[in-house]
């Protein structure tokens, strides 16, 4: 358990905005800092990676602001999980006194396409993974899904429960880029275009602009701020893989180590989360993330969320917002589990707030389930 809170959360503009990275950027700066009452002038510490290479260098001359503490990162979709547990140390060494955690993306408005493949000609995975041609990172990712059918006996009409509770959360939030486009059923999953096989436009996220921004400091200082403070309880974080010619299991989730890392910093398991927001790139991350966790045994969360176990009023609230798959879903996710997770714990999310929620995670995954870190939230009391 740390002594660092989490005071500010929010989102920049979503969807197809038309708006520049830094202009994005600026709006979720500053709504964050308006959202936790304090300004640019407080802010000692950047951590982000959206801009450019020198993502940290650029934000701060374009804040006007002299840093004492940054991080840039890279580690795909889990680095805004990564840079909570950077963060809350600079803070407790006294490195920094307010760090504001930044993403955004233009990627819809500037037509960008992720696919294609991942790995240079020189590197050693090329000679292995690129003559098939494979879609980065869709294809490793239907792999795995594959991999996990097989070996779990799962049924691929169980996997579509995935997208169908997002789209059940997504139809509460109304800044779901998927709020007026009704629900889903199993049918609308299987039946839509299939991508790579086993996974169907429906298991894949969107591709939206959009980001987010948290603020943090000290939990003293929280505490004297306008909003309920957002306790860092635990963080942990794992590396895996770079491609998956040498990965033996495409089912093996470093997150059962970053989760075992964040639960046991923060004194708490498994059954005390009211509330759980994970990386949601496809339907099958989600699966793996879940047991990897700890909510169930390898190769039983299909079984764990049917019946809308994790839908609006079921047992196992999961991605409130809508997730990657009906929320927004700019490139990297991992902020915006961020914001929803400390939004939940404050009880500011109207039709979908989940009551009473006291403990909450936040899971980012990286890559092609190659980075993996863990963050759980608690409500100050």
């Amino acid at each position: 358990m740390t002594g660092v809170a989490i005071v500010g959360a929010a989102e920049c503009d979503l969807g197809v905005t038309g708006k520049s990275i830094l202009g994005l950027q600026t709006q979720a700066v500053t709504r964050a800092l308006a959202d936790a009452g304090l300004s640019l002038a407080d802010v000692d510490g950047i951590a982000s990676t959206s801009v450019s290479r020198f993502s940290a260098t650029q934000l701060a001359e374009h804040f006007g602001i002299t840093p004492r503490w940054t991080d840039s990162t890279f580690a795909g979709g889990s680095a805004y999980e990564m840079f909570v547990a950077r963060a809350a140390q600079a803070i407790e060494a006294g490195q920094a006194s307010v760090v504001v955690i930044t993403f955004a993306s233009n990627q819809r408005s500037a037509a960008s396409r992720r696919l294609g493949g991942v790995y240079e000609p020189w590197t050693p995975e090329a000679q292995f993974e690129e003559p098939y041609d494979p879609l980065f990172p869709l294809s490793y990712y239907a792999m795995a899904a594959q991999s996990y059918l097989h070996h779990s006996g799962a049924k691929r009409e169980q996997l579509a429960e995935v997208a169908i509770a997002a789209r059940e959360w997504a139809l509460l939030n109304p800044k779901a880029f998927r709020h007026t486009k009704g629900s889903l059923s199993v049918e609308d999953v299987l039946g839509s275009t299939m991508i790579s096989s086993p996974l169907t436009a429906a298991d894949c996220c969107l591709v939206t602009d959009g980001g987010g921004a948290i603020v943090l400091t000290s939990l003293e200082r929280a505490r004297d701020l306008k909003q309920v403070p957002v306790r860092v309880l635990g963080y942990g974080e794992r590396t895996t893989n770079n491609s998956f010619t040498g990965h033996d299991d495409l089912t093996a989730s470093g997150a059962a180590g970053s989760a075992a890392d964040a639960f046991a910093r923060a004194g708490v398991t498994v059954a005390d989360v009211d509330v759980t927001q994970v990386y949601d790139s496809f339907t099958i991350t989600v699966a793996l993330t879940l047991e990897a966790l700890g909510f169930c045994g390898k190769g039983e969360a299909l079984d764990l969320i049917a019946d809308g176990r994790t839908r609006p009023g079921g047992a196992l609230p999961l991605n409130t917002s809508g997730g990657g798959l009906s929320y927004c879903h700019p490139g990297q996710y991992g902020v915006l589990l961020l914001v929803e997770a400390v939004r939940q714990l404050r009880g500011e999310c109207g039709a979908r707030q989940v009551p009473g929620a006291e403990v909450a995670v936040a899971h980012g995954t990286g890559g092609i389930l190659s980075t993996h870190a863990t963050v759980v939230l608690g409500r100050d009391r």
